[in-house]
């Protein structure tokens, strides 16, 4: 007896995701992981991130404190470019690493405690500091929480979604304390220099509430970005189970 298929039909319409445990949909197109970042965007980001790190080297405050501050976002710039074909990142990561890189460079530009907006807001409604460094301290955590979130999620690190937050937040936290470590570190080793690199201003609770800060980002990100993330996770995790997204 021979077994007669039914033809399978085309539909859906775009942006339907199929089941990654059903057979591929052989009227869509396959989504090519390999391909990377497409040229364009790819570009605009380049362009963008270049731009801004030439300016935040011209005249800065000082080049002691602009290569500490902005070195983080340097070697992003170079992980990404080594990888951006072989595991390139979701729209929404790319968007947020960006956002991260341009903050740490108006901070190197001007130092934390100089930005000179934030020096307005203090001015103008009567603060005691300058906050522009309490930015950067919660996108730490923030920007780090959807990175971390993307590679556990398609490297199947963790099943639970619970356990997978959990571990997500608290790395979060691990890289904000360490990065206090480092700032200490650089303050024993050269002295007053490192005084506009920490960026205290007089504030005792400076390192706990920028790893509190931290913390709050991270939990943000998964609370408010979580469902458009899985979204833009779809294709990438589809694509290494053999199925495809029209």
């Amino acid at each position: 007896m021979v077994k007669i298929e039914k033809p399978q039909q085309c539909g859906g319409g775009p942006g339907i995701a199929y089941n990654v445990a059903k057979a591929p949909n052989k009227c869509a197109k396959p989504f090519n992981v390999g391909a990377g970042v497409p040229r364009g965007p790819g570009m605009v980001w380049a362009l963008v991130y270049l731009a801004v790190l030439v300016w935040s080297a011209v005249k800065p405050h000082d080049y002691f404190t602009w290569f500490l501050e902005v070195a983080p976002a340097l070697a992003g710039g170079v992980v990404l470019a080594a990888t951006w074909r072989r595991f390139p990142l979701t729209r929404l990561a790319y968007v947020l690493i960006l956002i991260h890189c341009i903050i740490l460079m108006v901070g190197g530009h001007y130092t934390y405690a100089e930005v000179p907006l934030f020096n307005w807001l203090r001015d103008t409604f009567d603060m005691q500091r300058n906050n522009y460094d309490k930015i950067g301290h919660f996108a730490q955590g923030f920007v780090p929480a959807i990175l971390a979130r993307e590679i556990f999620i398609r490297k199947r690190v963790i099943a639970g979604r619970g356990w997978l937050n959990v571990l997500v937040v608290s790395i979060c936290l691990a890289i904000s304390a360490f990065y206090e470590l480092i700032e200490w570190w650089v303050a024993l080793f050269s002295g007053e220099s490192a005084e506009s690199f920490l960026g205290t201003q007089g504030y005792i609770w400076d390192t706990q509430s920028d790893m509190a800060l931290a913390l709050a980002g991270a939990m943000a990100a998964l609370i408010v970005l979580g469902r458009m993330h899985d979204r833009q996770l779809q294709p990438f995790l589809a694509a290494k189970a053999g199925s495809y997204i029209l």
